[in-house]
């Protein structure tokens, strides 16, 4: 067994229900000596506060950490790791609880723990190893969300950053192992059935718990062995609809939730298919991929659109543009790819992914099609077609509140 101290990272969305979580694990008998590591994007950390009323921890016993006014997941990467490296010094406890900042992203911190960080020169794989990430959704939140039309909630993009809260959110159900379905006593039994198939679709591999009031057996979070660090990262829903695997179930298409690929070999005309995006149904949750543009055959273009957000722009490189000895490392390090491969435009193409719920694939289909440029297209001058994408990937869409 590993002599290194295991950590548990907790994210959620601001209201999720961290805090209480956090809490009621710390007041539990799980026979552990707990630290903890609280992160809030405000000047003055109130989740502290909350904490050290709630249990026996306290900041002059140097067993709960307030990092405060920025972010473990960018600007205080390096400040956790000093904070941390100082801690493990004593070695009083034998357990590191995180929880992070509402709009922390979870795969930056996991990194950090799981690898290091450039920016500093303690190595936390020699004290510390990543045992699970944890991420609490709000279940009435997404309740009143589907109530009113939305899928997920929708709000101003979060200070200090260019992304929306819906946008992280995404990020913090995509890369976890254990997801727990927060407040499930103020929604109706048929509709947390609806929630947790929509959870299911975009992270089929994490297991999921239903709390009430933040209660959930200390078991449940703490020495799970869960986490592994490649699996988490390709574990995403659309991830792995575009590997070609399937993770729908009788009680996902009970409730209309349902996704699909759509692969093309030719490009989409980037004004119509622009103008698609802006006007994509807001039953579709979660849409990712890559597609080529007629007129920008130099570069991969990408799609993310994350509850009401829909960006677009370049992403990366084809393979076919790059020089042809990367080309065959990266094709026999992909089997496959190479049946996909064609003469003439090499890997240039489309495939993007799509999971919602109640919404019409077959019509989707329809449009995306129509988006494709025709034969006719196909041989006039795409250099002369305007450019929506830009330089860079950019916000293409953003629902009103």
């Amino acid at each position: 067994m590993s002599d290194t101290i295991p950590v548990t990272v907790l994210s959620g969305a601001l209201g999720a229900g961290k805090t209480t979580t956090l809490n009621h694990v710390l007041t539990e008998d799980h026979g552990h000596e707990v630290a903890v590591l609280v992160n809030d994007m405000g000047d003055v950390n109130i989740d502290v506060e909350h904490i050290e009323q709630q249990s026996e921890l306290s900041q002059a016993d140097e067993e709960v950490i307030e990092m405060s006014n920025g972010c473990i997941c960018c600007r205080l990467r390096g400040d956790m790791l000093d904070a941390v490296g100082e801690l493990v010094e004593n070695r009083e406890f034998d357990y590191l609880l995180v929880e992070s900042s509402g709009i922390s992203e979870p795969i930056p911190v996991a990194q950090t723990f799981a690898l290091g960080f450039e920016d500093t020169e303690y190595d936390p794989t020699d004290d510390y190893h990543l045992d699970t990430m944890v991420s609490v959704v709000d279940a009435h939140a997404m309740y009143k969300g589907f109530d009113s039309g939305k899928a997920l909630t929708s709000d101003e993009p979060a200070a200090g950053t260019d992304r929306v809260p819906e946008e992280v959110l995404l990020d913090q159900i995509e890369f976890c192992d254990v997801l727990l379905l927060n407040k499930c006593d103020l929604v109706p039994s048929a509709d947390l059935d609806e929630i947790e198939a929509v959870l299911k679709a975009l992270q089929p591999r994490a297991k999921l718990v239903r709390t009430e009031f933040g209660r959930v057996d200390p078991g449940e979070i703490l020495d799970t062995g869960r986490f592994d660090f490649e699996e988490a990262q390709n574990s995403a829903g659309w991830k792995h609809e575009l590997q070609g695997g399937h993770h729908h179930d009788a009680a996902a298409e009970e409730h209309g939730v349902e996704s699909f690929v759509f692969r093309a070999d030719r490009p989409f005309h980037p004004e119509r298919f622009a103008d698609l995006l802006r006007n994509l149904p807001s039953a579709i949750i979660r849409a990712k991929g890559f597609f080529w543009s007629a007129g920008r055959e130099d570069v991969a273009m990408g799609l993310d659109k994350a509850g009401q957000s829909v960006r677009a722009g370049p992403q990366g490189q084809w393979i076919v543009t790059l020089p042809k000895q990367q080309q065959q490392r990266y094709l026999q390090a992909t089997p496959g790819r190479e049946d996909e491969w064609d003469d003439q435009w090499g890997d240039r193409g489309a495939k993007l992914v799509f999971i919602g719920r109640n919404f019409e694939a077959t019509e989707m289909k329809a449009w995306l099609e129509d988006c494709l440029l025709s034969d006719t297209e196909m041989d006039e001058d795409w250099s002369t077609y305007p450019d929506p994408f830009g330089v860079e990937e950019r916000e293409l869409a953003l629902a009103d509140d």
